[in-house]
Protein backbone atom coordinates (compact mmCIF):
# COMPACT_ATOMS: atom_id res chain seq x y z
CA UNK A 1 0.00 0.00 0.00
CA UNK A 2 1.40 3.55 -1.04
CA UNK A 3 1.90 6.11 1.71
CA UNK A 4 2.73 8.87 -0.64
CA UNK A 5 -0.49 10.50 0.61
CA UNK A 6 1.04 10.89 3.91
CA UNK A 7 2.86 13.98 4.77
CA UNK A 8 6.38 14.02 6.16
CA UNK A 9 7.79 17.05 7.64
CA UNK A 10 11.27 17.04 8.22
CA UNK A 11 12.60 17.94 11.67
CA UNK A 12 15.36 20.52 12.43
CA UNK A 13 15.17 20.91 8.46
CA UNK A 14 16.92 24.35 8.02
CA UNK A 15 19.43 23.65 10.79
CA UNK A 16 20.59 20.38 9.88
CA UNK A 17 21.67 21.58 6.62
CA UNK A 18 22.93 24.90 7.84
CA UNK A 19 25.15 22.83 9.94
CA UNK A 20 26.23 20.58 7.27
CA UNK A 21 27.46 23.87 5.75
CA UNK A 22 27.20 22.40 1.76
CA UNK A 23 30.00 22.93 -0.63
CA UNK A 24 29.02 22.92 -4.26
CA UNK A 25 31.31 20.16 -5.23
CA UNK A 26 31.16 18.23 -1.85
CA UNK A 27 29.75 14.33 -1.99
CA UNK A 28 27.25 13.77 0.49
CA UNK A 29 25.18 11.10 2.55
CA UNK A 30 21.74 11.31 3.80
CA UNK A 31 21.84 8.37 5.55
CA UNK A 32 17.45 8.03 6.06
CA UNK A 33 16.12 9.63 2.80
CA UNK A 34 12.60 9.32 4.66
CA UNK A 35 10.26 11.25 1.87
CA UNK A 36 13.58 13.12 0.42
CA UNK A 37 12.92 16.49 2.72
CA UNK A 38 16.79 16.97 3.98
CA UNK A 39 17.79 15.62 0.42
CA UNK A 40 15.98 18.06 -1.73
CA UNK A 41 17.81 20.50 0.14
CA UNK A 42 20.89 19.45 0.12
CA UNK A 43 20.72 18.80 -3.71
CA UNK A 44 19.61 21.99 -4.42
CA UNK A 45 22.52 23.25 -2.42
CA UNK A 46 25.05 21.28 -5.28
CA UNK A 47 27.00 22.58 -8.18
CA UNK A 48 27.16 20.34 -10.99
CA UNK A 49 30.14 18.12 -9.64
CA UNK A 50 28.28 17.55 -6.20
CA UNK A 51 27.00 14.66 -4.77
CA UNK A 52 24.79 12.91 -2.92
CA UNK A 53 24.03 9.16 -1.73
CA UNK A 54 21.28 8.31 0.27
CA UNK A 55 20.00 5.36 2.01
CA UNK A 56 17.06 3.79 3.61
CA UNK A 57 15.60 0.22 4.23
CA UNK A 58 12.22 1.07 3.44
CA UNK A 59 10.91 -0.10 0.02
CA UNK A 60 8.66 3.11 -0.42
CA UNK A 61 11.36 5.79 0.51
CA UNK A 62 13.04 4.19 -2.50
CA UNK A 63 10.32 4.27 -5.13
CA UNK A 64 9.63 7.71 -3.42
CA UNK A 65 13.09 8.68 -4.45
CA UNK A 66 13.41 7.16 -7.65
CA UNK A 67 10.46 9.04 -8.57
CA UNK A 68 11.74 12.30 -7.19
CA UNK A 69 15.19 12.31 -8.47
CA UNK A 70 14.61 10.15 -11.84
CA UNK A 71 16.44 12.34 -14.11
CA UNK A 72 18.92 13.81 -11.83
CA UNK A 73 22.35 12.29 -12.36
CA UNK A 74 23.73 13.95 -9.43
CA UNK A 75 21.84 11.24 -6.81
CA UNK A 76 21.72 7.68 -5.83
CA UNK A 77 19.86 5.64 -3.47
CA UNK A 78 21.32 2.45 -2.03
CA UNK A 79 18.43 0.25 -0.36
CA UNK A 80 19.33 -0.65 2.67
CA UNK A 81 20.54 0.47 6.32
CA UNK A 82 22.58 3.07 6.89
CA UNK A 83 24.84 0.28 8.36
CA UNK A 84 26.21 -0.49 5.42
CA UNK A 85 27.63 2.68 4.91
CA UNK A 86 31.09 1.72 4.61
CA UNK A 87 30.66 -1.48 2.79
CA UNK A 88 28.59 0.34 -0.13
CA UNK A 89 30.97 3.71 0.08
CA UNK A 90 33.89 1.21 -0.55
CA UNK A 91 32.43 -0.11 -3.54
CA UNK A 92 32.06 2.92 -5.55
CA UNK A 93 35.85 4.17 -4.17
CA UNK A 94 34.44 7.34 -2.32
CA UNK A 95 35.43 5.91 1.32
CA UNK A 96 37.35 8.85 2.99
CA UNK A 97 35.90 11.51 0.53
CA UNK A 98 33.04 12.52 1.74
CA UNK A 99 31.85 15.85 2.89
CA UNK A 100 29.18 15.71 5.07
CA UNK A 101 26.72 12.66 6.43
CA UNK A 102 23.27 13.28 8.08
CA UNK A 103 21.28 10.79 9.97
CA UNK A 104 17.83 11.68 10.34
CA UNK A 105 16.87 8.87 13.34
CA UNK A 106 13.76 7.71 14.08
CA UNK A 107 10.64 6.40 11.82
CA UNK A 108 9.02 8.51 9.71
CA UNK A 109 5.96 10.37 9.63
CA UNK A 110 4.18 8.49 6.49
CA UNK A 111 5.28 5.34 8.99
CA UNK A 112 3.45 6.05 11.60
CA UNK A 113 0.37 7.22 10.15
CA UNK A 114 -0.37 4.68 7.86
CA UNK A 115 -2.01 2.00 10.16
CA UNK A 116 -0.76 -0.96 7.47
CA UNK A 117 3.00 -0.44 8.75
CA UNK A 118 2.18 -1.66 12.23
CA UNK A 119 4.23 1.32 14.09
CA UNK A 120 0.59 2.99 15.64
CA UNK A 121 -0.61 2.20 18.48
CA UNK A 122 -3.91 4.62 17.78
CA UNK A 123 -5.41 2.80 14.44
CA UNK A 124 -5.61 -0.82 13.92
CA UNK A 125 -3.20 -2.21 11.50
CA UNK A 126 -1.19 -5.75 11.36
CA UNK A 127 1.27 -5.81 14.08
CA UNK A 128 4.31 -5.14 11.27
CA UNK A 129 6.95 -2.25 12.76
CA UNK A 130 9.35 -3.40 9.85
CA UNK A 131 11.00 -0.66 8.03
CA UNK A 132 11.61 -2.67 5.57
CA UNK A 133 8.73 -5.21 5.38
CA UNK A 134 10.05 -7.45 2.76
CA UNK A 135 12.70 -8.71 5.12
CA UNK A 136 13.03 -10.46 8.46
CA UNK A 137 10.43 -10.79 11.34
CA UNK A 138 7.89 -9.04 11.58
CA UNK A 139 6.51 -7.89 15.02
CA UNK A 140 3.34 -10.28 15.10
CA UNK A 141 5.87 -13.26 14.41
CA UNK A 142 8.06 -11.88 17.60
CA UNK A 143 5.43 -10.96 19.80
CA UNK A 144 3.78 -14.15 19.89
CA UNK A 145 6.58 -16.86 20.13
CA UNK A 146 8.90 -15.06 22.37
CA UNK A 147 9.13 -15.95 26.13
CA UNK A 148 8.02 -13.29 28.63
CA UNK A 149 11.51 -12.60 30.24
CA UNK A 150 12.74 -11.90 26.36
CA UNK A 151 9.29 -9.09 25.95
CA UNK A 152 10.00 -7.85 29.45
CA UNK A 153 13.92 -7.06 28.20
CA UNK A 154 13.10 -5.73 25.23
CA UNK A 155 10.44 -3.26 26.32
CA UNK A 156 12.51 -2.21 29.59
CA UNK A 157 16.11 -1.74 27.45
CA UNK A 158 14.09 -0.09 24.64
CA UNK A 159 11.16 1.16 25.94
CA UNK A 160 13.01 2.14 28.85
CA UNK A 161 9.29 1.00 30.60
CA UNK A 162 9.70 0.81 33.72
CA UNK A 163 6.44 -2.08 34.31
CA UNK A 164 8.18 -4.42 31.25
CA UNK A 165 7.31 -7.45 33.59
CA UNK A 166 3.55 -6.37 34.08
CA UNK A 167 2.97 -5.77 30.68
CA UNK A 168 5.12 -8.69 29.50
CA UNK A 169 3.13 -10.99 31.62
CA UNK A 170 -0.34 -9.89 30.49
CA UNK A 171 0.80 -10.25 26.80
CA UNK A 172 1.73 -13.47 27.19
CA UNK A 173 -1.60 -14.67 28.77
CA UNK A 174 -3.09 -12.72 26.15
CA UNK A 175 -1.78 -14.69 22.85
CA UNK A 176 -2.63 -17.77 24.95
CA UNK A 177 -5.92 -16.88 24.45
CA UNK A 178 -5.43 -15.41 20.77
CA UNK A 179 -2.94 -14.42 17.90
CA UNK A 180 -1.70 -11.19 18.90
CA UNK A 181 -1.85 -9.53 14.87
CA UNK A 182 -3.41 -6.29 15.15
CA UNK A 183 -1.61 -3.01 17.04
CA UNK A 184 -4.91 -1.68 18.85
CA UNK A 185 -5.21 -5.24 19.97
CA UNK A 186 -1.62 -4.94 21.26
CA UNK A 187 -2.09 -1.46 22.63
CA UNK A 188 -5.19 -2.47 24.69
CA UNK A 189 -3.65 -5.24 25.75
CA UNK A 190 -0.69 -3.08 27.51
CA UNK A 191 -2.93 -0.42 28.00
CA UNK A 192 -4.54 -2.28 30.49
CA UNK A 193 -1.56 -3.82 32.07
CA UNK A 194 0.02 -0.74 33.00
CA UNK A 195 -0.53 0.55 35.82
CA UNK A 196 0.10 4.20 35.78
CA UNK A 197 -0.06 6.23 32.74
CA UNK A 198 1.95 9.65 32.19
CA UNK A 199 0.18 12.78 31.16
CA UNK A 200 -0.11 13.30 27.17
CA UNK A 201 1.33 9.90 26.45
CA UNK A 202 -0.58 6.68 25.64
CA UNK A 203 0.35 4.15 28.05
CA UNK A 204 1.72 1.73 24.97
CA UNK A 205 4.00 4.39 23.69
CA UNK A 206 7.13 3.27 25.51
CA UNK A 207 6.43 -0.61 24.88
CA UNK A 208 5.84 0.05 20.67
CA UNK A 209 8.73 1.75 20.75
CA UNK A 210 11.14 -0.70 22.43
CA UNK A 211 9.21 -3.96 20.08
CA UNK A 212 10.40 -1.32 16.99
CA UNK A 213 13.72 -0.57 18.14
CA UNK A 214 14.70 -4.15 18.26
CA UNK A 215 12.35 -5.74 15.04
CA UNK A 216 14.61 -2.93 13.23
CA UNK A 217 18.28 -3.33 15.32
CA UNK A 218 18.17 0.47 15.12
CA UNK A 219 20.52 1.01 18.36
CA UNK A 220 22.96 -1.82 16.38
CA UNK A 221 23.00 0.02 12.97
CA UNK A 222 23.39 3.34 15.13
CA UNK A 223 26.39 1.77 15.76
CA UNK A 224 27.93 0.50 13.61
CA UNK A 225 27.12 3.80 11.18
CA UNK A 226 28.62 5.89 14.17
CA UNK A 227 31.99 4.23 13.78
CA UNK A 228 32.00 3.66 10.09
CA UNK A 229 30.95 7.58 9.74
CA UNK A 230 34.56 8.53 11.10
CA UNK A 231 36.30 6.46 8.24
CA UNK A 232 34.12 7.85 5.53
CA UNK A 233 34.25 11.12 5.89
CA UNK A 234 37.31 13.27 4.67
CA UNK A 235 39.32 15.79 6.79
CA UNK A 236 36.85 18.30 8.00
CA UNK A 237 34.12 16.51 6.93
CA UNK A 238 31.16 16.66 9.10
CA UNK A 239 28.79 14.70 11.10
CA UNK A 240 25.17 15.60 11.92
CA UNK A 241 22.63 13.70 13.59
CA UNK A 242 18.93 14.40 14.64
CA UNK A 243 18.37 11.77 16.85
CA UNK A 244 14.48 11.26 18.83
CA UNK A 245 14.33 9.35 22.31
CA UNK A 246 17.35 9.18 24.80
CA UNK A 247 18.75 5.96 23.97
CA UNK A 248 20.02 7.44 20.52
CA UNK A 249 21.30 10.68 21.60
CA UNK A 250 22.77 8.97 25.00
CA UNK A 251 24.85 7.22 21.90
CA UNK A 252 25.38 9.82 19.76
CA UNK A 253 26.83 11.68 22.46
CA UNK A 254 29.03 9.16 24.26
CA UNK A 255 30.08 8.48 20.31
CA UNK A 256 31.09 12.40 19.85
CA UNK A 257 32.60 12.16 23.52
CA UNK A 258 35.41 9.36 22.44
CA UNK A 259 36.21 11.17 19.23
CA UNK A 260 36.64 14.36 20.96
CA UNK A 261 38.83 13.50 23.59
CA UNK A 262 40.92 11.03 22.17
CA UNK A 263 42.99 8.72 24.25
CA UNK A 264 42.83 8.52 27.88
CA UNK A 265 45.80 9.31 29.31
CA UNK A 266 47.84 9.80 32.63
CA UNK A 267 46.20 13.42 33.49
CA UNK A 268 50.77 13.99 34.39
CA UNK A 269 52.08 12.80 31.43
CA UNK A 270 53.72 15.34 29.75
CA UNK A 271 52.82 15.31 25.95
CA UNK A 272 51.81 17.52 23.25
CA UNK A 273 47.97 17.56 22.90
CA UNK A 274 48.06 16.51 19.82
CA UNK A 275 49.64 12.99 21.01
CA UNK A 276 46.11 12.37 22.28
CA UNK A 277 45.07 11.84 19.15
CA UNK A 278 41.74 13.61 19.19
CA UNK A 279 39.62 12.39 16.02
CA UNK A 280 36.92 14.92 15.87
CA UNK A 281 35.70 18.30 17.45
CA UNK A 282 32.29 19.15 18.24
CA UNK A 283 30.30 22.06 16.06
CA UNK A 284 28.35 24.04 18.54
CA UNK A 285 26.14 22.90 20.97
CA UNK A 286 23.16 20.86 20.40
CA UNK A 287 20.03 22.11 18.46
CA UNK A 288 16.13 21.60 19.89
CA UNK A 289 13.46 22.61 17.66
CA UNK A 290 12.54 26.30 17.63
CA UNK A 291 8.59 26.92 18.83
CA UNK A 292 7.07 27.52 15.65
CA UNK A 293 7.98 24.33 14.28
CA UNK A 294 7.25 22.78 17.81
CA UNK A 295 3.91 24.35 17.19
CA UNK A 296 3.89 23.80 13.04
CA UNK A 297 4.96 20.23 14.20
CA UNK A 298 4.80 18.48 17.81
CA UNK A 299 6.59 15.66 17.13
CA UNK A 300 9.92 18.04 16.78
CA UNK A 301 9.32 18.17 20.86
CA UNK A 302 12.03 15.50 21.38
CA UNK A 303 14.45 15.73 18.28
CA UNK A 304 18.30 16.60 19.06
CA UNK A 305 20.96 17.81 16.62
CA UNK A 306 24.26 16.80 17.49
CA UNK A 307 27.28 17.99 14.94
CA UNK A 308 30.73 17.20 14.83
CA UNK A 309 33.74 17.62 12.84
CA UNK A 310 36.47 14.71 11.45
CA UNK A 311 39.93 16.24 12.52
Amino acid sequence: MSTEHYEHKPVLLSESIEALAIKPDGIYVDGTFGRGGHSQLIMESLGDAGRLIAFDKDPQAIATAEEKFADEPRFSIHHGSFAELKEHLVTQGLCGQISGILLDLGVSSPQLDDPQRGFSFQQSGPLDMRMNDQQGMSAAQWINKAKEAEIAAVLYEYGEERYSRRIAKAIVLARANEVLNDTKQLAEIVKQAHPRWEKKKHPATRSFQGIRIFINNELGDLDECLTQSYHCLAKNGLLAVISFHSLEDRKVKRFFKKMVEGEKLPPDLPIMDEAVNRKMKLEGKRVKAGKQELDDNPRARSAVLRVAKKL
